[in-house]
Parts: structure tokens; sequence; C-alpha cells
């Protein structure tokens, strides 16, 4: 924690969302690139390093708590048991830190749990600005193209203080061509902000406690009102409805494809190119089109994924190359590949140079360095040896019906195409299997297991059970015509 952390971050987001018209999930718990709403506020907030960081929960208060204890237990969910306005959220918020005897002093800053574009560095600039300027509470604005429904900006034409904030529909004709408008996101001086919330009141139509209404209370009392532009007015754009929704992750997902590119990653088609904020790489990896990189994913050095590829907190070591592939917690090793069309699912870990072909699905299983599963295969609860060969079709049956169990086929065997392995079962080191073979005892190494029956063929079935059909004709015509062959002298 730094000397300059401000004493509170206060995330409001209690509101019920109620354009987003879901039955079963608050707007805050929407995500936009592998994050929650709430969530990228609470992420925006947490590199201030607060003294304290509460969030003012309401609407389905469970759910909303749930997810901050899972995914950010340094926030302290408050509830706001009825929405009463947003100075009442905020009274409701250090009233709940002053019952457990926190006393705040310094900076306090309050924002919302719908403005996933609203970066710590906006945030740190609005709290750096109120210190340095001595306000008692500072506004930070944007300068937007279309403002249209927001409240307006008035300055002081003499030291450019914020005189007011003006709502839409109280605007003059001129109010309302300003273009500065306000963010909802404030830094107050926290002795200052407790009284200017004990004076707040719900004189209004809504019947509501307003926080912007702290403004002008401390502008009467004689205490500077400042403002702070955000550098780029997208950052606090809030989300209403899934419209929006979709706009914000495209904006964001942009900004996260231009950092992976300036850091020397090439991504062919940004257009159809996903990542989630967690997404880690290296330089000169290649992403392909149609590619979506989702959680923890990192991608090492010079490594090629994509195209039509969806990998989720999937490690992809330096130089691999995995193509048209859907893979979730998996591991695929440097110079390894998979796909094109391969499922590789929790607990996959392919080696160094591993291969996993086309049609392969693999789960909870380690290939070796070296080993190849190159065709239409399921490998499941299983070890796989260095250099080996599974050969096409094969299965390792793994389960019971009550059990998982687990198949362990050596190094630099070679495994016959459509085996079925009925495991637990071991195949040494170096050993064979025949193709179609259902092997369900061991094979030791350097042997070759074979277990099929004994091929018969039954002369002139066809002719006899199918006759007047085409296989029928085709076996008389090959028939005569071994008849008509000359014979050698």
């Amino acid at each position: 924690m730094s000397a300059n952390s401000p004493a509170a971050v206060v995330v409001l987001a209690a509101g019920g969302g109620t354009r987003m018209k879901s039955n079963s999930l608050p707007k805050v718990l929407h995500e936009v690139c592998g994050r929650s709403l709430v969530g990228h506020a609470v992420a925006a907030a947490e590199e201030l390093t607060p003294e304290q960081l509460v969030v003012v929960v309401g609407h389905m208060r469970e759910k909303v708590a749930e997810h901050l204890a899972a995914h950010h237990p340094g926030a302290r969910a408050v509830v706001q048991a009825e929405q009463n306005g947003t100075g009442h959220a905020v009274r409701t918020a250090l009233e709940a830190l002053a019952s457990d005897g926190i006393e705040l002093d310094g900076t306090v800053i309050v924002t919302t749990g719908d403005a996933p574009l609203l970066t710590g560095g906006t945030l740190r600039a609005l709290a750096d600005a109120h210190a340095g300027q001595g306000n008692g509470v500072t506004v930070l604005t944007a300068v937007v193209p279309d403002p249209f429904g927001y409240g307006r900006i008035l300055r002081d034409e003499a030291d450019g203080a914020v005189a007011a904030i003006v709502e839409e529909k109280d605007a003059s004709d001129a109010q309302r061509a300003i273009a500065e408008i306000n963010s909802g996101v404030f830094a107050f001086d926290a002795k200052l902000l407790v009284s200017a919330l004990a004076e707040v009141t719900t004189d209004n139509a809504q019947g509501e406690e307003y926080l912007t209404d702290t403004l002008e209370i401390l502008r009467r009392a004689g205490h500077r009102v400042g403002a702070v532009v955000a550098a780029d007015y997208r950052d606090i754009l809030g989300i209403n409805d899934r419209v929006q929704l979709a706009h914000a992750r495209r904006l964001l997902n942009d900004r996260l494809l231009e950092r992976a590119m300036r850091a020397g990653v090439t991504v062919v088609d940004p257009a159809t190119t996903w990542f989630d904020v967690q997404v880690s790489y290296e330089p000169d990896a290649v992403v392909l089109p149609n590619t979506q990189l989702q959680g923890a994913t990192h991608l090492g050095e010079g490594c090629e994924v994509g195209p039509n590829s969806t990998l989720k907190d999937t490690r992809i070591g330096a130089g691999a190359r995995v193509s048209n592939t859907t893979a979730d917690r998996a591991e695929v090793g440097e110079l390894a590949t998979a796909g094109p069309y391969a499922y590789l699912r929790p607990g996959a870990r392919l080696a160094r140079k591993a291969k996993v072909g086309t049609y392969v699905e693999v789960k909870n299983s380690e290939l070796g360095e070296g080993a190849k599963v190159p065709h239409l295969s399921y490998i499941g609860d299983a070890t796989i040896g260095e250099g080996t060969n599974v050969g096409a079709a094969s299965v390792t049956v793994n389960y019971d019906g009550v059990n998982k169990h687990r198949t362990v086929i050596g190094a630099h065997c070679r495994t016959g195409s459509d085996n079925m392995f009925i495991a637990p079962v071991t195949i040494g080191d170096g050993a064979y299997t025949a193709a179609g073979s259902v092997i369900t005892n061991d094979v030791p190494a350097g042997a070759l297991g074979v277990s099929r029956a004994q091929q018969r063929n039954i002369a002139g079935w066809v002719g006899r059970k199918r006759p007047g059909t085409t296989s029928a004709q085709a076996a008389a015509a090959a028939a005569e015509g071994e008849e008509q062959a000359p014979t050698e002298a």
C-alpha cells in the first residue's frame, strides 16, 4: 500500500439493471472479455491499493456477494437493502465501515460497477488531481461526441471549477450543447463527504438521496469542486442494456488486441479474434482468424494458434501449433501440435513435440515427448510414453460405469488401428498391439498383443443370401471372369 493510496474506494453495484432483461443474472455480473462488470470495477480500484475496498450490493445481493468472495476476496460487500439513491448507497458503505471502528481519513473514490472500460490509470489521475488541487470533491468528466442523456458540467469561468451539474431534462438549449458530461465517478475528502451526506435530502421527484447533491452542499460551504477530464471518453461508458454490453466488449477487445500486437503478437484478423483480460503472451506468437482466447490462456514465444480455435485456461508452448482446436485447461508443450479438429479437455498435457491429430479427444492424459495420436481416437485417463504412436480409431476404455481407470502405454510403442484398451491396463515399453485388438490384459515390454477372432470366409454366401442384388451380380461376374481366365502352361 503506497502513501498515495486512497482511504477507500466505494463501488456502487446495487442497481437492478432492468434494461438488461434478465431474470437470473444481475447486471453487474454480466461479463465482458472474461470478467464481470463489477469485476472490472474492482480490478481498476485494486490498482490504487486502497485501504478499504467496498462494493455496495442490493439487487440479487447473494449472487453478487458470492461472486465477489470467489473472485475478489479483498473486496467487502455491503448491503443496501433498499435502493434509495446513490447518496444513500455511499452513506450505507461508510456507516458499515464506521460500525467496525474504521474512521476514514484521506481520499474516498466513488465509482460505478457497470463501467468496464474504466481503468486504474484513469482513477489514479482522478485521485492525484484531487489531492494536488486541494478540492473538496473532484468529478471525473468526459467530453463525448453525443452528450444526450447525460448530466452536463457547468464550469466557473474564473477558475474552471465545477459550478453545477445539470441534467438533460433540466438543461437549457445552450447547456445541452455542452459536450462535457458527468461520469458518476468522484473523489472526495472523506470527512467532508461524511458531513455532506448528512445534509442530503430526498426532496426530489424520485424521493431518493442523490450523491451529486453533495457537490452543491460542499460548494456552498466554500470547498472547491474540481473536475478531471478522462483522456479517453470511452473509459466512462456505462452499461444499461445488452447492446451497450456488446459495444463495450468490442471496445475492450480492441484495446486488448492492440496491447498484444504492440507487445509482439501477430493478430492476423482482429475483427474475428477475441481475448479475455487474463490472456498472456510472449513475442512472435501468431493468432489466426476466428480464434477465441479465454481465461488465463498463455501463448508461448513463436507459437501459432488458430484458425477456428477456442482455448480456455490453456498454456501453449513455444513454437507449438494448434489448429481448429477446442482446449480447456490443457497444456500443449514446446513444438507440439494439436488439430485440426482436436478436443483437449481438462488435464490434457502434451509434452515437447507430441502430436494430437485430426478428430482426437484427450482428457486427463499425458503424452510424452514425441508421442503421437494422429487420427480418430479417444485418449482418456492415460499415460503415453515418449516416442509412442497410437494407431487410428483407438480408444482407452476408462469408465466402468462407476469408476475411472487408467491406461499406461510405455515408451516407443506401436499400437495398431482400431484398438480398445480396457483399463486398467499397461502396455510395456517397446511393445506392439495388433490392429483390431481388444486389449484386456497387460502386454509385456517388447511383446505383441493380439486379441481378435480368427477370420473365416463363407464361400458363395452373397449369391445364396442376397440374390438379385448388385453385390450378387458383381460376385457372379467376378466368378465368371475367373473361370474364363487362361491358365498358365
